[in-house]
């Protein structure tokens, strides 16, 4: 069961929802909580948060892919 609930952390994380929302899904009463065991499946958030600021910076608006466009 706890591999389960692992998985559906994981799977959740990588499909971009918040920690605060998972939070609340896995029932924990602090997100920091949360936010503490699960942060290691969050190494794509420096990748959306890249793409993000590119394209707030003129570098394009995000293509299909997410990524700024030149």
């Amino acid at each position: 069961m706890h591999v389960l609930r692992h998985t559906y952390a994981s799977v959740l994380l990588d499909a971009g929802e918040n920690i605060k929302a998972l939070s609340l899904y896995l029932g924990h009463a602090d997100s920091g909580f949360t936010l503490r065991v699960y942060t290691h499946l969050l190494p794509a958030s420096e990748d959306r948060t890249r793409r993000a600021i590119d394209a707030a910076f003129g570098n394009g608006p995000p293509g299909p892919d997410g990524r700024a466009t030149a």
